[in-house]
C-alpha cells in the first residue's frame, strides 16, 4: 500500500448500514462458527488432484462461473491458487447477526480444480496482511460512527435541566472511547507505511478491541434508545461484531500472538510511533 502523510485518518465515518427489511425473519440453523479464515489458514486444501474447501466469499460468488481459491498444497504447508467451478461448491448465505454484509459460506469435498499461475500462492501471506489492514480501517470507521451517535445523543438528551453531556460519567465514557479509537488508529496508520504480518496482527487486534470498547461505552450513553431497531446504533454494533471475527478476532489474535512470542522468545520490530 502506498505511503501517505500522517495525521489524518485513512478512514472516515461510514454511512448507515442498510437495515434488515421489515418483516424479514432470519432463520438461524444449528450453531456453527464462521469458517476458519485466520491469519495463516487458507480456505482450501489441495491433495493430489482433488480439492476440499471451507471458506467465505461475497455475494458475487453466487453470480460467477468459477471461483478462485487459495489452498494449502499436500502436506508441505505451501500455498497455491486454484480455480474451481462454482457448480461444485455448496454456497450458503451467512445469516446471523448481520445478513446485510452479504457473506457466503462456500464448502466442497474432494472436487476437481485447475491450477493457477506458478508462484501465485506466495501472495497469500501478503493478502492476509492487506485484508487485516482493510478490516481494521472499516472497523474503526464503524467505531467512529458509534461515537458520533453517542456524542450527538449526549448533547441533545436533557436530564435535570441540562444535557447529559455535562455529566462527568458520560464524559468519561466518551473520552475513553475516543482514546481507544485514536490509539488503534495510530497503529493502523503506522502499519500502512511498514506492513508486516506481525504489525497487521497487532493493528487488527487493537482495532477490534477499540470497537468493542466503543460499543460498550456508547451503548451506555445511548441507554434505552440504543436498544431500539429505529436507532442506527445496532447496525454498526452488528457489523463490528462480525468484522472482528474475520481474519482473526481481537481476542484470538492477541492470544495467538502472545503464544508465538513465548515460543520464539523474540520481540518483533517496534513501530516508530
Amino acid at each position: 500500500m502506498a505511503g501517505r502523510a500522517r495525521g489524518r485518518p485513512a478512514h472516515r465515518r461510514v454511512g448507515p448500514v442498510p437495515a434488515a427489511r421489515r418483516g424479514q425473519r432470519h432463520v438461524v440453523g444449528p450453531r456453527r462458527s464462521l469458517p476458519a479464515l485466520g491469519t495463516r489458514t487458507a480456505p482450501g486444501d489441495a491433495r493430489g488432484h482433488r480439492l476440499s474447501v471451507r471458506g467465505l466469499g461475497t455475494a458475487r460468488l453466487q453470480r460467477g462461473v468459477r471461483a478462485v481459491v487459495v489452498a494449502t498444497r499436500d502436506s508441505n504447508g505451501s500455498f497455491t491458487i486454484v480455480t474451481v467451478s462454482t457448480a461444485d461448491l455448496t454456497l450458503r448465505p451467512i445469516e446471523g447477526i448481520d445478513p446485510d454484509l452479504g457473506l457466503i459460506e462456500a464448502t466442497a469435498d474432494t472436487v476437481g480444480f485447475e491450477p493457477g499461475p506458478d508462484g501465485a500462492g506466495n501472495a497469500w501471506s501478503a493478502a492476509v496482511v492487506l485484508a487485516q489492514l482493510a478490516l481494521s480501517h472499516e472497523i474503526l470507521g464503524a467505531a467512529r460512527s458509534m461515537l458520533a451517535l453517542a456524542r450527538e445523543h449526549a448533547l441533545d438528551r436533557i436530564q435535570f435541566g441540562q444535557p447529559i453531556a455535562r455529566f462527568q460519567a458520560v464524559r468519561h465514557r466518551l473520552a475513553e472511547t475516543l482514546v481507544a479509537i485514536e490509539g488503534a488508529d495510530a497503529v493502523v496508520l503506522a502499519t500502512n507505511d511498514s506492513p508486516s504480518p506481525e504489525l497487521a496482527t497487532v493493528a487488527k487486534a487493537l482495532a477490534g478491541r477499540a470497537a468493542l470498547t466503543a460499543a460498550r461505552h456508547c451503548q451506555q450513553v445511548l441507554a434505552g434508545i440504543g436498544f431500539t431497531a429505529e436507532h442506527p446504533f445496532h447496525r454498526y454494533y452488528r457489523r463490528i461484531l462480525l468484522l472482528d471475527q474475520l481474519f482473526g478476532s481481537a481476542h484470538g489474535l492477541t492470544r495467538g500472538f502472545g503464544e508465538e512470542l513465548l515460543q520464539s522468545r523474540q520481540l518483533p520490530a517496534l513501530l516508530p510511533l
